[in-house]
């Protein structure tokens, strides 16, 4: 870190938007972010990354990163510059951020003392801009590289758990090369699956979120159409079986002696939508129920299986785990999030408000933490 004086605040990087399809659910995500900083603690730096990947200066200007009229913000239009830059050096030896405009003397805007990525999807959440502060030497919020790039591709998320002996529901995996390659024996690899565990299936990006690009299929006729969708945003898909039961969450958060579990919440069936999409989420704004209706012994299991699901992929930081409990009792996780939405709405902050840890406790938690980890090897 920079050297830190009584006097000094340290300097937060707020890095937000990015290039995934997730982009306006980041911005959503940083406005409560930089809303909730306390700035007598901490000196506050946004940076956006617009879809096209650059780095942009942004006004630190919460109230415009809000959906407005069922209208999603972006980066482009927060950015101060159309053209200007923002250059995190590649050196550990050197924390200075500095601001380029075309035509214009680069401008040198201070050292970052830690990053909060608030990037969901490719590009920010699986372990690519992990990376690059590993390499820059810059702490930073939430979990690294390997941790990151299991969380965000669910196919080996579930191999991790699986050789883990955690419960995971059936899914099949169509990689690009064997669509490509051959896109009927693909599809009748999807047929097949339908035929052992039955319609509808769930036809998914396997490295998206936010429910992004996701179809229920509820039979044949269906399945080119979601199987386009989901290619759209990535050309690895994942196949899940229906699985019947309550949809749970768990808030997992890092402590000093270790990784706690929240009380968890229960996503309720959406009646004006097929299942928990994009729209129910983040357009009409349903609700989940903070704690869920569960036993005693229910709430205990799927904590838990949400602190095992951390440990199993080496998490860091925070992690939201999403489970189903099945009409037969038992819980099967679906997946984890390593950078979860904190947007008012979201749940994770709510499960922990709801558990003693204040939205700005739990930002403050979070920075804390990351600016005591080193970088590396740890």
């Amino acid at each position: 870190m920079s050297s830190q004086t009584s006097s000094h605040k340290p300097r937060v990087a707020v890095v937000f938007g990015g290039r995934s399809s997730e982009h306006a659910i980041s911005v959503l995500t940083a406005g409560a972010v930089l809303r909730a900083i306390d700035r007598d603690k901490y000196d506050v730096l946004p940076i956006g990354i617009t879809t096209d990947g650059r780095w942009a200066l942004t006004a630190d200007d919460p109230e415009r990163m809000a959906i407005a009229d069922r209208r999603l913000p972006s980066v482009a239009e927060l950015a101060e510059s159309a053209e200007g830059g923002v250059v995190l050096p590649v050196d550990p030896t050197n924390r200075e951020v500095v601001y380029t405009e075309p035509g214009s003397v680069p401008k040198a805007l201070g050292e970052v003392d830690v990053v909060f990525p608030v990037l969901h999807g490719p590009y920010g959440e699986d372990g690519t801009l992990q990376g690059l502060l590993e390499l820059s030497g810059v702490p930073y919020v939430g979990s690294g590289v390997l941790a990151s790039a299991v969380g965000q591709d669910k196919d080996y998320m579930k191999r991790v758990f699986t050789s883990f002996g955690l419960p995971v529901g059936p899914y099949e995996v169509i990689r690009p090369r064997e669509w490509d390659n051959d896109p009927a024996a693909a599809r009748k690899k999807i047929v097949d699956f339908a035929a052992e565990h039955g319609w509808p299936l769930f036809v998914k990006p396997a490295r998206a979120g936010s429910s992004i690009g996701i179809t229920k299929v509820d039979d044949l006729g269906g399945l080119d159409e979601a199987i386009e969708e989901a290619r759209r945003h990535d050309p690895k898909i994942l196949v899940e079986a229906l699985l019947r039961g309550r949809e749970i969450e768990c808030g997992v958060l890092e402590f000093a002696d270790g990784p706690r579990a929240s009380v968890p919440a229960e996503i309720p069936p959406v009646s004006a939508h097929d299942f928990y999409d994009f729209d129910a989420k983040y357009i009409d704004s349903a609700a989940g129920i903070v704690p869920a209706p569960l036993s005693a012994e229910e709430t205990a299991a799927v904590q838990k299986l949400a602190v095992a699901a951390f440990e199993a992929a080496s998490c860091e930081g925070l992690v939201r785990a999403d489970f189903f409990l099945q009409d037969n009792g038992e819980f099967v996780i679906n997946e984890i999030n390593t950078l979860p939405g904190f947007t008012p709405i979201s749940m994770y902050p709510r499960m922990w408000q709801e558990s003693g840890v204040s939205y700005p406790e739990l930002i403050d938690r979070l920075l804390q933490a990351a600016l005591e980890r080193s970088t590396g090897l740890r």
